[in-house]
């Protein structure tokens, strides 16, 4: 379900000004005239995709319980998504609130959302890769949007079934190359038609200009200077074309070491003090290099410590916090606790949920990266000290706690227009390799790390937390997170800068691409991190500021302090991060798990609710005012917007009541109203504006 101003578009046949995922809207992405009809079921196309495999009369379960309720239907393969086209939906739930995706159906999973694939064979069940000498009786999708699609090929004819099995498994799980991505083909494909509007435009961060308004809006422009050094990509292909650097910073020393071990501004605060990031430089053995490196480190040292830097405080995130394989392990633990394959199963792991949940250790991550982000903010805002982050390539944990620290810092970025500018510039820019983290070409699974998830994560503490705080709401960063996995647009889908221009210019203008250098390998599984910066700059910055415990003295006061006062919702932002504060995202990680939904219940149901009491107040308001005055004319009476609060549920609007489990769920006092109530899908647009939200 993506809502209007939320899904972004790819590029045309001409090379346009790049586009940020979240402001074309849904009615700018065109479906192909090319339909596939059968039985008055159709399958729309987007502009560049191709029917790869299908096989008929194949049943999707509806619930997988004793029962194995279904529908007959096709389930088709394209080189975009694995669509599931039933003979006759409509009589299913057809009572139930829906919202749809223009984009993506119900029933469809883009090739990139696959996360694991498994077959029953006489009732065992086994994960599918390869090529298979047996094909299974049933097959099993689990997704990276946390849904669970089962089909039953018992009535499939036998050669439909080794078709879409293998199409399938080949299409989702075997290594691509970057130019076979659906991204280029529906680039090519469908017409540009993207309209910025200047008065809600995202900063892309794609020139000078824009890095200039950045530094003249944070009054940083006094400090640091924006350079071109790299307006071709000759200096660093990981680098973006423009960045800001100390002003004293000569541009040759930018030059030295392609980019690395140079300070790089990200934010100023009002205060004067600024964060900045830094790459570690590459290791040498050679005698000769490591003084060179040395002499250039004391060069950089006494351009950041001199007036008006003054006083530099380092966060060595590649040794002193999370490592990416924490990261990954936690999350594959975590996510398992959403990929529920039917009520049973619920049911049985419902009584060491709770359990489950505490040993993956995703909510104390969390909790560790907004620990983090507060211990930075108090450095900037209170001691008045400059930060510098670093990291082996400053692309990763980097781009996360930057992020997260000007969320807290800065108001304008709580804006939809703001929050969307700082992901491009902190992530986008910031050379964040979401083609590798998300693993969109399935080359290496241990690269695959939800680093931008983790961050959303993290944002939507803040938002449920502090609500009013936010432009946006937890439904925008649902979709946002949902937006990783479609390839019609570009943003979430290269690991550079460099990347995205290279091969999206060229295809767009129909040119061979050309062979790139190669980029350095990304691992993460290094322990140690660069000697230089440890030896050279943190040692000496250390002895400039205060010890390890006087820190954390200073953060308790800081957070004690600001959480006693009243909140400034357009000043500092700081979120709670005790045990019980960090919690589950649910409207994410719950909504496709009917047992989970609180009929009636959560905070869009509430507010229904106090609406429609409100108007029911004013209404009988009214009628003792007409009796009071009943020479006057009757008053129209107000129309009540939302009258179904008892349709709405916890996890609105992407609750779909599709499996009845067998066993109770929670008792609300909306059960036997249900029936006499209007499907609240029939009163509303069916797409949801997420700026409205």
């Amino acid at each position: 379900m993506l809502g209007k101003g939320v899904v972004g578009g790819g590029g045309g046949t001409k090379a346009p000004k790049p586009s940020f995922v979240s402001y074309v809207r849904p009615e700018e992405i065109h479906t192909n005239e090319k339909e596939v009809t059968e039985k008055e079921v159709t399958l729309h196309l987007l502009p560049g995709e191709q029917v790869l495999c299908e096989a008929s009369t194949v049943l999707k379960y509806v619930q997988e319980d004793s029962s194995q309720h279904g529908v007959y239907g096709r389930l088709v393969c394209t080189d975009f998504k694995i669509a599931f086209l039933g003979d006759d939906e409509s009589t299913l739930d057809n009572d139930e609130t829906q919202f749809k995706n223009k984009v993506i159906g119900e029933n469809d999973i883009t090739l990139h959302c696959v996360d694991q694939i498994y077959g029953v064979f006489d009732e065992k069940k086994k994960t599918l890769f390869g090529q298979l000498k047996k094909y299974p009786e049933k097959l099993i999708i689990h997704c990276k949007d946390l849904r669970v699609f089962q089909f039953c090929l018992r009535y499939t004819k036998e050669e439909e079934v080794k078709r879409i099995v293998s199409g399938i498994i080949h299409h989702t799980q075997a290594p691509k190359l970057l130019k076979r991505l659906f991204l280029f083909s529906y680039a090519t494909a469908a017409q540009n038609n993207t309209v910025t509007d200047p008065k809600n435009h995202t900063v892309m961060f794609d020139s000078l200009k824009d890095w200039c308004w950045e530094l003249e809006r944070t009054k940083g422009n006094m400090k640091y200077k924006a350079v071109s050094v790299n307006e071709d990509y000759e200096v660093c292909e990981r680098l973006p074309a423009y960045f800001v650097v100390p002003t004293p910073l000569p541009e040759e020393n930018v030059q030295r070491f392609q980019g690395h071990g140079i300070p790089i501004w990200c934010w100023s605060c009002h205060n004067g003090s600024a964060l900045l990031k830094m790459s570690a430089l590459p290791k040498e053995q050679d005698d000769g290099i490591l003084q060179i490196q040395k002499s250039f480190f004391d060069r950089i040292y006494k351009t950041i410590h001199r007036p008006p830097y003054e006083i530099v405080k380092t966060e060595d995130l590649s040794s002193n916090f999370l490592s990416l394989q924490e990261i990954q392990t936690a999350y594959s633990k975590f996510k398992q606790l959403f990929l529920i394959d039917n009520s049973t199963e619920f049911w049985d792991t419902d009584i060491k949920w709770f359990s489950l949940l505490e040993s993956s250790s995703w909510l104390d991550i969390i909790r560790r990266c907004l620990k983090k982000a507060i211990e930075i903010t108090e450095c900037m805002e209170a001691q008045n000290m400059n930060v510098l982050l670093l990291e082996e390539n400053a692309s990763d944990l980097c781009c996360l706690i930057s992020s997260l620290v000007q969320l807290m810092m800065d108001p304008h970025c709580r804006t939809r227009i703001g929050f969307q500018s700082l992901i491009q510039k902190e992530w986008v820019m910031g050379g964040h390799c979401f083609l590798d983290r998300c693993n969109h070409l399935r080359q290496n699974d241990k690269e695959e790390v939800p680093v931008f998830l983790l961050f959303l994560d993290c944002v939507w503490q803040l938002v449920h937390q502090h609500p009013p705080a936010f432009e946006f709401t937890e439904t925008y960063l649902t979709v946002l997170s949902d937006s990783l996995y479609i390839p019609i647009f570009s943003t979430f889908f290269f690991n550079s800068p460099h990347q995205k221009d290279t091969n999206m210019h060229q295809r767009q203008l129909s040119l061979p691409l050309t062979q790139s250098k190669s980029s350095p390998k990304r691992g993460f599984f290094r322990e140690e991190t660069d000697h230089l910066i440890k030896n050279l700059l943190g040692k000496r910055i250390s002895k400039l500021i205060n010890s390890s415990d006087e820190l954390q003295d200073n953060f308790r006061e800081f957070y004690d302090t600001w959480h006693s006062k009243p909140t400034d919702y357009h000043g500092l932002l700081l979120p709670h991060i005790e045990g019980p504060e960090i919690k589950v995202w649910a409207q994410r990680y719950l909504r496709w798990i009917p047992e989970a939904q609180i009929l009636g219940g959560g905070r869009v149901a509430t507010m229904s609710k106090l609406l429609e009491m409100m108007e029911e107040v004013q209404s009988l308001q009214e009628k003792i005012d007409e009796r009071h005055h009943s020479q006057q004319a009757p008053q129209a009476e107000a129309p009540c917007l939302l009258r179904n609060s008892a349709r709405l549920s916890s996890l609105f609007p992407f609750a779909l009541l599709q499996r009845h489990s067998s066993k109770p769920v929670l008792p609300t006092s909306g059960w036997k109203a249900l029936g006499d109530e209007d499907d609240l899908a029939k009163q509303e647009d069916e797409f949801v504006d997420l700026g409205d939200v």
